[in-house]
């Protein structure tokens, strides 16, 4: 249970926590290897980010944001040969952060406590001018 935590965050003293909801799906595809072509027009993500949450306050109000970031600074190139992915040089650099912000927050706490959040719409895009992409 524990290791599909995916943040936790103080507020007011409280630990807020959350969960990665699609998290066995997500370690498939990890240790799968798999990969997504990511076109300028955008591509939706898949597996869907499914998020809920827990230790939060019923009464307040949350936004809830996602932000997608480099693990490394290096880029990356697949040899179909190996069928691993080898080192091909340094990434460019980081761009700023564009954070997603979902489409129905604000939430109140009571609402985030009783449904799971999905990340559905988000759109993957390499074109660094698509205000929508990320």
């Amino acid at each position: 249970e524990a290791q599909s935590v995916v943040s936790e965050c103080k507020d007011q003293g409280s630990k807020i926590k959350c969960r990665l909801e699609t998290k066995d799906l997500w370690d498939k595809f990890h240790d799968l290897g798999t990969e997504m072509i990511i076109t300028k027009t955008g591509r939706r993500m898949f597996p869907t980010v499914r998020v809920s949450f827990t230790d939060l306050d019923p009464s307040a109000r949350y936004c809830v944001l996602m932000d997608i970031v480099a693990v490394d600074s290096k880029r990356y190139r697949y040899a179909y040969h190996r069928s691993s992915w080898l080192v091909a040089g340094k990434a460019d650099p980081p761009l700023p952060a564009r954070l997603h912000l979902h489409p129905d927050s604000p939430f109140t706490g009571e609402h985030l406590l009783k449904q799971t959040v999905s990340f559905e719409k988000v759109k993957l895009t390499n074109n660094m001018l698509d205000k929508n992409g990320h």
